[in-house]
């Protein structure tokens, strides 16, 4: 006997990807992400790759592998993909000390965190409102 089959918690026009342990704290990693909440798929990557900062490629990456999730997994159009939702949580906490003056110490906290970014097709444009434009 095996466990039931977990349903799937997305929807059919959406993909995701998750990094887990990234080593960052989920406060900077969550200004990278909310850069590309709601973006186009292909504006985001090109928002991280300009980025200046150091954890923006770790986020393209993960970007990088629900896009091609979408492609690859779901068949979904990569042109029409749009970044639905960009989450960030808390993952490991690592505790070192640091030698201070007169013979103490002072604790260093090295946050981690995790990833998970979710693409969804957005509806083409109805084609109706393209003629009445015209």
């Amino acid at each position: 006997m095996s466990k039931p089959k977990h349903p799937r918690g997305l929807a059919d026009t959406e993909a995701q990807a998750i990094t887990h342990n990234i080593r960052v704290s989920p406060l900077k990693l969550n200004l990278v992400a909310a850069m590309i909440r709601g973006a186009k798929a292909q504006d985001a990557v090109a928002t991280l790759t300009f980025s200046k900062r150091r954890i923006a490629q770790t986020v393209k990456k993960t970007l990088e592998s629900a896009i091609a999730n979408a492609e690859n997994n779901h068949q979904l159009d990569v042109d029409r993909l749009v970044v639905t939702r960009a989450e960030v949580g808390r993952s490991i906490v690592m505790k070192r000390f640091a030698a201070r003056g007169r013979g103490k110490s002072s604790r260093i906290e090295k946050w981690f965190s995790h990833l998970k970014i979710v693409v969804a097709e957005q509806q083409a444009p109805a084609a109706s409102s393209e003629a009445k434009a015209a």
